[in-house]
């Protein structure tokens, strides 16, 4: 697989840009800046990225409650996202949606979701409208291990295979949903022979390399837009932080090996060490990249603060009801 310098450290640098953007949401949200709940998706970066660097701008995804890294892949504003989570009116949601629920249909994100398993049968809708469309679209949908027992995941694989849809179902398979183990939550050690059942073709990668990962949604993307139907993806991650941030730094669920896992294999440092290795990365550029990307994120954080809330007249815009 041949790819442009330029592309590659584009790569890097949005890897860079999702961990830092979640590591100040962190930071906020435990300063009490950021209400609601906050899913940092540290160390899972390479997953997002390697797969929406095979996506056209007009292709669709769909997200799950830890999102801010398909969305930073996908093109969002870190500005807008950063508002959002702030609860400002001048956030993606107009500051009602919140860290889950963050879309942006001018880029194909539509939306994050605080729903297990929910965007399965959003992304494959989606992937309807594409093959009906005929411009070659396709939709793509991110979903953690635990999403995959749900009744979403068996109905939507199996309409998107009978229909032959373009669509690409992402695990992000990080061995735990919550504090549950994939081990005692999964009737398989591997959610990509599911795909069996609907036959389709089910294909696990390192999802700590982001090559590896770009290097199968390449593969998924060309049969989605050649008309050959669905591929489910699994990559295998890690979640380095609690599933969700709480007031009081609660001890982490999960065993102390669990939590210990996640920095031993950081799929930034070990691109970082490719791109170095192969000459396309110096140290001045390594760290070039992080300053200008802190400095973007301040500026995020900065906007955040200075934006206006939510007027009370205004609670029921944009909401709908039957």
């Amino acid at each position: 697989m041949t790819m442009e310098p330029d592309m590659l450290i584009d790569m890097y640098r949005r890897m860079v840009t999702i961990r830092t953007f979640d590591r100040r949401a962190v930071e906020e949200f435990h300063a009490g800046n950021i209400p609601g709940v906050v899913h940092a998706y540290i160390g899972e970066e390479a997953v997002a990225v390697g797969v929406c660097s095979n996506l056209r701008i007009d292709d669709k995804i769909t997200s799950t409650h830890r999102g801010h890294g398909h969305t930073i892949a996908k093109g969002a504003d870190v500005k807008l996202m950063m508002a959002e989570l702030f609860g400002r009116s001048n956030g993606y949601c107009k500051g009602k949606g919140g860290s889950m629920h963050i879309a942006d249909f001018s880029i194909g994100m539509l939306g994050a979701n605080g729903i297990v398993g929910a965007g399965l049968p959003i992304a494959t809708g989606a992937a309807l409208a594409a093959q009906m469309d005929g411009n070659g679209g396709v939709a793509v949908c991110f979903f953690g291990d635990g999403a995959s027992n749900e009744g979403t995941f068996h109905s939507s694989l199996n309409l998107a295979s009978v229909w032959k849809l373009p669509v690409i179902f992402v695990c992000e398979n990080n061995g735990w949903a919550v504090s549950v183990p994939a081990s005692q939550g999964l009737s398989v050690a591997d959610v990509a022979v599911r795909s069996a059942s609907y036959d389709i073709p089910g294909v696990i990668a390192d999802g700590i390399d982001v090559l590896a990962v770009y290097e199968s949604t390449q593969e998924a993307v060309r049969r989605a837009r050649a008309g050959e139907g669905p591929t489910l993806l699994e990559f295998k991650t890690h979640r380095w932080r609690i599933h969700s941030e709480q007031k009081g730094n609660p001890d982490d669920p999960r065993p102390q090996e669990a939590r210990d896992s996640g920095p031993q294999h950081d799929p930034i440092a070990e691109f970082a060490r490719r791109l170095t290795e192969q000459g396309l990365m110096s140290p001045s550029l390594l760290q070039q990249i992080h300053q200008e990307v802190e400095d973007l994120m301040s500026e995020a954080v900065d906007f955040a603060k200075s934006s206006p809330v939510p007027r009370p007249e205004d609670a029921l815009l944009d909401v709908f009801a039957p």
